[in-house]
């Protein structure tokens, strides 16, 4: 499995088909946006998803690169 899928995999475990509710992820966001976790359901979780989606590409190709340098 590819790096990048890897991660998303790892970092939704157990929300996968809901990841706005992942408390992993929630506290990601609120960390990186100031949004506070608890306000962040279905609608706000995409809106940051899409408004930051280059940003999270470039952490993803980050990750794939780490993982490169860990082998």
């Amino acid at each position: 499995m590819p790096a990048r899928l890897r991660f998303l995999w790892t970092a939704t475990a157990g929300y996968r088909l809901r990841p706005w509710r992942s408390p992993y992820l929630r506290w990601r966001i609120e960390t990186y946006s100031g949004m506070r976790a608890e306000e962040i359901g279905f609608r706000e979780f995409w809106r940051f998803v899409w408004r930051e989606r280059g940003r999270l590409w470039r952490f993803l190709t980050w990750v794939a690169e780490m993982e490169k340098l860990r082998k």
